[in-house]
């Protein structure tokens, strides 16, 4: 009960309904689901990206999105509309497709205003649209150009103009830059990220390139088999995997499979056929429970000596953590190298990644070289399924 001397209560926060809610969604072909109870939240402006292999079922949840399909069971709510009876036409959303499917027999600034005119806008407010959109890609001196005279990413501006001309709530990009050569997907992914962000646009992202997803989006969806298996920001995607299957498909991951030997509040200690490995925290576990360890290659020391008791952790980790082999492959990256190395008396092969900070190493590794290989238990992933 208030007194009179009692503060006035605060109200609560205030928290923003999501622009997009897809609400347990199946969509089912025949025996097969597609997209299974699938469940997600996407605020205004945000720019999310689904990353999952082939056939996991991210393209069918773009296309039930625009329209292209309609759900077997769940809603999908945009701006608190449910927009499930829509017709494609109807729903205040834009896709871009991976082949861009720009019209040949018109050029740059008639693509662009394809949209406009069929809806019938007035002709100056068309043309202040397109000069604006042709503004914000940079493609005002290839206004007269087919699309077969423009280069890749050229092409992937213009369709990202139209897609944005119609001003829609919610923009879908499929495999966006999957026609770019390596180098100019580089420079693509962050030109279009801020052309995004400059219109203010709510985005989704369907792509398989992990690299892709973790430069351009704010956070990322890992699908697989029609499931979401984790969301969360990239660096927490990659860093703090919830199973096998996320930790092996994000980056490159060495996985050790083990049982629980040890699990105390501050540390677990986990043997495997490799080696008894510590890592720096618990996890209310089940003693000789099976679970796996993950390491990813850069967080690996590797050197042809063991590491002294002073270079581990702590002293308490001396002893773990720590494998001997010899190096089967490796691929120079000139930045990065990437050695494979066997272990002794095993077929595991541990990938370690050493970041090429100095012009002349001090120690030249080759094939053939016995080497140990070391991790800070504090860089230890414990997956449990």
């Amino acid at each position: 009960m208030l007194t009179d001397a009692s503060p006035p209560l605060s109200p609560a926060p205030h928290r923003a309904a999501p622009f997009l809610q897809i609400k347990r969604v199946v969509k089912q072909f025949d025996e097969v689901y597609a997209v299974d109870d699938l469940s997600l939240e996407i605020a205004q402006g945000e720019i999310f990206g689904l990353l999952g292999s082939s056939g996991c079922g991210k393209s069918t949840l773009l296309r039930l999105l625009a329209g292209f399909e309609l759900p077997t069971s769940g809603k999908i709510l945009l701006a608190g509309q449910d927009i499930g009876a829509l017709a494609p036409y109807e729903r205040p959303i834009n896709m871009m497709f991976q082949s861009y499917a720009l019209f040949p027999h018109l050029n740059v600034w008639d693509n662009i205003a394809f949209g406009l005119r069929r809806e019938r806008l007035p002709k100056a407010d068309i043309v202040a649209r397109v000069e604006q959109l042709l503004e914000l890609v940079q493609l005002k001196p290839y206004v007269k150009r087919k699309p077969h005279q423009l280069s890749g990413g050229q092409q992937q501006r213009v369709a990202l103009a139209r897609s944005l001309a119609k001003r829609p709530q919610l923009l879908l990009l499929d495999e966006p830059l999957a026609a770019l050569d390596a180098k100019l997907r580089k420079k693509t992914q962050l030109e279009l990220v801020d052309i995004i962000e400059q219109v203010g646009v709510t985005c989704i992202m369907v792509t398989h390139d992990q690299e892709e997803a973790m430069t351009m989006a704010t956070r990322i969806g890992v699908m697989n088999e029609g499931k979401l298996l984790q969301i969360g920001r990239p660096s927490d995607i990659y860093e703090t995997p919830n199973c096998r299957f996320v930790a092996d498909f994000i980056g490159s991951v060495n996985l050790f499979e083990g049982t629980l030997e040890v699990d105390q509040p501050d540390h677990v200690l986990i043997t495997t056929p490799e080696c008894r490995h510590y890592v720096s925290h618990g996890i209310t576990g089940t003693l000789g429970m099976a679970l796996s360890v993950a390491v990813r290659p850069e967080k690996m020391m590797i050197q042809p000596q063991p590491p002294r008791d002073e270079e581990r952790e702590s002293l308490e980790q001396v002893g773990f953590n720590l494998v001997h082999g010899v190096i089967k492959d490796i691929a120079y990256l000139g930045n990065l190298t990437t050695y494979h190395v066997q272990l002794d008396g095993s077929i595991t092969i541990v990938r370690v990644i050493h970041l090429n900070d100095a012009r002349y190493e001090a120690t030249q590794l080759t094939w053939g070289d016995p080497v140990y290989v070391w991790w800070d238990g504090s860089d230890v992933v414990v997956l449990t399924h």
